[in-house]
């Protein structure tokens, strides 16, 4: 017998994964990443490209190099920012304004 917890915790993670934004609702910074991926580079940050552990388990559980990480330029920030995409192997991406602390996927 499932405990209800279980049933909530479940339900939880498709709510999260649930979460989608449009390309056409993206910054154009994010917009200009995606385009960048999806050729291939170049990339303006060093960490570009590197993989993403999924340590908060938000995304989908997969296998450890499943996902890599990319900046999205901020306007006016001296560092990378707090906003990414994540690309995984399958062809998703999933946009972070908050460094992390949720995820939407983007919808082409």
């Amino acid at each position: 017998m499932t405990s209800w917890l279980t049933v909530a915790v479940a339900l939880v993670a498709v709510v999260a994964h649930a979460e989608t934004v449009p390309v056409s609702q993206l910054p154009p910074e994010a917009s200009q990443t995606l385009r960048l991926i999806k050729q291939n580079g170049p990339y303006a940050y060093e960490r570009d490209g590197a993989v993403f552990a999924n340590r908060q388990g938000l995304l989908p559980k997969r296998s450890r190099g499943y996902y890599r990480e990319y900046t999205v330029k901020t306007p006016g920030a001296r560092d990378r920012g707090a906003r990414r995409i994540v690309a995984g192997r399958g062809g998703e991406y999933y946009y972070s304004d908050d460094h992390y602390r949720s995820f939407r996927r983007i919808i082409e």
